[in-house]
């Protein structure tokens, strides 16, 4: 079964193709860093006019790379959310047009189910139940895979800025540019990342889920505060600092909710997935404790792509799904409402 992909959440115009969920045929992205990076993040309405640009030259490329043609496509899988609106429709509109003009049957894919799938197109040997951490620019959950089909059991989330939100809104403030997750943990590799005792948000609250807006506020009234004194920012230390604080609390609340779960595996996911400071520390502690840690080896699969939608659609067709043409955005979707 080849199963055509479209994901357009955020601001990353993306097509693939996969056979029979596992065997990726194609995977191409369409950034749009290069326009958002003027304003330190990502601008909603410029998104969508972008994907409006890039979507049927995504999609043609796509098939193109796969060495098919749109009349030997079996289904069409479209992200439905949760992302931007505006960014959303663009891509459903797509898939829906596609799907009319062929015939072929359509289903909306949750946008984080897609992040745990991505797992699973590289590591064949991943199985359910496991804990899912899945960290991104709009997203920072912990999600428990449970066995049997498709079955999520969400035990904590942000409460305000994702984690992969805070790198960038740092980054920004110490003047870095935009991603601000790459360029830190670039920098970071040559800070300090004791030097500036930065709070661990919630991380001694019981409860599994994440804040790092305190954390971020944490780092301006210290920027402010030493050049207010007159003293030199060292950008590299404060880097690190922020860094390793956001490290420790993503670390310590996956490792606990395996404890909690009485789990062993540990699937790390999202754009943050590919932290090289996150990936480290998680895997030493995993080492320490028995644990199996999974993520995606090539960074493009931690970022958001069409592979993982199309993964998802696979399965969802294998169960007769079918979204039909009043399939519609839901920006919010959650993914504890995926049973």
């Amino acid at each position: 079964m080849l199963i055509l992909g479209i994901e357009t959440s955020c601001d990353e115009t993306a097509a693939a193709v996969v056979e029979n969920g596992t065997r990726m045929l194609s995977n191409v992205i369409a950034s749009q860093v290069h326009i958002h990076s003027k304003f330190g993040g990502v601008v909603p309405e410029l998104a969508s006019r972008n994907h409006i640009q890039n979507i049927v030259p995504v999609v043609s490329q796509a098939l193109e790379n796969a060495s098919i043609t749109l009349d030997e496509v079996d289904g069409i899988a479209v992200t439905q959310g949760p992302g931007l609106v505006g960014s959303l429709l663009i891509g459903i509109s797509a898939a829906k047009a596609l799907a009319y003009a062929k015939g072929l049957p359509i289903v909306g894919v949750n946008h984080l189910e897609g992040h745990i799938y991505s797992n699973f197109l590289e590591h064949k040997d991943l199985k359910p139940p496991f804990i899912s951490l899945v960290v991104s620019g709009g997203h920072t959950d912990l999600v428990h895979v449970r066995p049997g089909k498709r079955q999520y059991e969400k035990l904590g989330q942000t409460l305000d800025d994702a984690a992969g939100e805070a790198f960038d809104k740092v980054a920004k403030l110490l003047g870095l540019g935009y991603p601000g997750g790459p360029i830190i943990d670039k920098l970071s590799k040559e800070g300090d990342a004791a030097a500036i005792p930065f709070p661990r948000p919630m991380s001694r609250d019981p409860s599994l889920n994440f804040s790092f807006s305190g954390l971020k506020t944490a780092v301006l009234n210290y920027v402010l505060r030493e050049r207010e004194e007159g003293r030199t920012i060292n950008a590299t230390d404060v880097a690190a600092s922020f860094q390793a604080a956001v490290v420790d609390v993503l670390t310590e609340k996956a490792l606990r909710a395996a404890e909690m779960k009485n789990l062993k595996v540990i699937a790390l996911s999202g754009g943050v997935a590919a932290n090289s400071a996150l990936r480290r520390q998680l895997t030493l502690r995993c080492q320490e404790l028995g644990y199996k840690l999974y993520y995606p080896n090539a960074a493009i699969m931690c970022t958001d792509n069409a592979s993982m939608i199309a993964s998802v659609g696979y399965y969802l067709f294998a169960e007769s799904e079918d979204s039909g043409m009043l399939l519609n955005a839901d920006a919010r979707k959650s993914i504890d409402l995926v049973y």
